[in-house]
């Protein structure tokens, strides 16, 4: 059944906009539910309002530098740094004015709404990103943890959203982007948000911390704690090497696989993961099957090492759910792992996780007395990353086949040292997810303060 919004020809003539896309219903009365707040315009509370570097190359990143924000970084309204890249200091001087410091807003312009805090002490923005900084008179009126966590909430994205406009690549303009409201509230409640954006980028720092000196613990137990594999442009195999291998691919006899196992201690000792673990195989569905809301089918796209991605999830309905939930729902305490697109990414759920998984990933069970954080690290480390890019070869599409997965070599170490490293990425784990539930915590708060009035909003943050 088709639905109509009917617009009168005043609100026509006032506007940039004659798309069918903007007045839709669900837009309109939004923003009708925000106007009766008071309000201010994103555009009207900034000093600096910019597209991001608009003429660099990914050939000029570099190791170190000034931090890159692009917009695969906008994550949860926080900057996700797991990705970033780095440019020179003299392009960025070069390109002062799209410069943030901590406490400054980013938003998506290509793509999808996003808007992210700026927790770095400073980093410079794509082009596919617009720069903010709050005028001086709003830096006291305005707190941008709250800001930022109302362009999060579901009434803040569906501004933002009615905005972007485009067929295939859908994006924001400068001049869009400028008119999008933000709702005053009083700034107790304002600071209460903000206080709590800020601790859960706390929280983020901590999971970082505690997964670097996991891995730090790792690679050390493992002889290869600031290893780099040497450069070598010519090496010789026989043919009895080749025919064993049945591999006629020079990467794939590159010397850096045996110097990496020729490094490991002799107290170290290596189990197969078809050994320890079993494998279950998740299913395609196809994109026909997708719907707009229901239960997650969660991709490789959907998977870090850090948890599920959820931001770009596609549905799949309640009924096709029940039929696939049997076999093809991840059950708590398995591991999933990639296998195709980016294979070796590893995660260990210890939750239960509601959602199908897709013939990209596989579930597996542990068998053998190990710690499960530990073995997700290991899955995670150069040590079984380069005996993945030495299975798969140098293909465009990557296909780690189960088979192969199977005779992939798990270090061991002593029991104790194996405990110490599988708390730490537990630690991390969980301090990750305090962050995210403060996140989504003031996200509703938010709503509610729109729903129903500030004080409930109030009394929902004081339970």
């Amino acid at each position: 059944m088709a639905t109509f919004s009917v617009i009168k020809r005043s609100a026509l003539e006032g506007s940039l906009r004659i798309d069918a896309q903007y007045y839709q219903e669900k837009y309109i009365s939004n923003r009708n539910r925000i106007c009766r707040f008071k309000c201010v315009r994103l555009g009207d509370i900034s000093s600096v309002f910019r597209k991001g570097i608009f003429d660099i190359k990914a050939s000029s990143y570099t190791d170190d530098g000034i931090p890159f924000v692009r917009i695969i970084n906008l994550k949860d309204g926080l900057i996700d740094d797991s990705e970033i890249v780095h440019i020179p200091v003299d392009i960025h001087l070069k390109e002062s004015k799209t410069a943030l410091t901590k406490g400054d807003i980013i938003l998506s312009k290509t793509a999808y709404p996003a808007a992210s805090l700026v927790t770095l002490d400073i980093c410079n923005t794509s082009q596919d990103t617009i720069a903010i900084k709050l005028s001086d008179f709003w830096r006291n009126k305005l707190y941008s943890g709250y800001l930022v966590a109302f362009l999060n909430s579901f009434y803040g994205l569906l501004l933002l959203e009615q905005w972007f406009q485009g067929n295939i690549q859908m994006h924001l303009s400068l001049p869009d982007a400028k008119r999008v409201l933000i709702p005053i509230f009083k700034e107790e409640y304002q600071q209460i948000i903000d206080n709590m954006w800020w601790e859960a980028s706390k929280k983020r720092e901590l999971a970082k911390l505690l997964y670097c000196q996991a891995e730090q613990i790792l690679l050390s137990e493992l002889g290869l704690l600031d290893w780099k594999p040497r450069r070598t442009l010519t090496y010789v195999r026989s043919f009895n090497q080749v025919a064993k291998a049945s591999r006629m691919d020079a990467e794939h006899f590159h010397p850096k696989y045996k110097e990496m196992f020729d490094r490991l201690p002799s107290n170290v000792y290596l189990q197969l993961l078809g050994k320890i673990t079993l494998y279950t195989k998740g299913i395609e569905v196809g994109s026909s099957a997708y719907t707009e809301s229901g239960i997650p089918f969660l991709r490789v796209s959907n998977l870090s090492k850090h948890g599920i991605v959820d931001d770009t999830v596609n549905f799949i309905s309640n009924e096709l759910y029940n039929v696939l939930r049997e076999k093809y729902e991840p059950q708590q305490g398995e591991i999933l792992l990639s296998k195709d697109a980016t294979p070796g990414i590893a995660y260990f759920l210890d939750e239960s996780v509601q959602g199908i998984i897709a013939s990209g990933i596989l579930r597996l069970s542990l068998i053998e007395d190990i710690p499960p954080y530990y073995l997700e690290l290991v899955l995670n480390s150069i040590f079984v990353q380069l005996q993945i890019e030495q299975s798969v070869g140098g293909s465009i599409i990557k296909h780690w086949k189960p088979s192969q997965v199977q005779k992939t070599w798990i270090p061991r170490l002593l029991a104790d040292r194996e405990k110490e490293i599988s708390a730490l990425v537990q630690q991390s784990h969980a301090a990750r997810r305090e962050a995210k539930t403060l996140l989504e915590k003031a996200k509703r708060a938010v709503e509610i303060a729109i729903e129903y009035g500030e004080q409930q909003a109030m009394d929902f943050l004081c339970k």
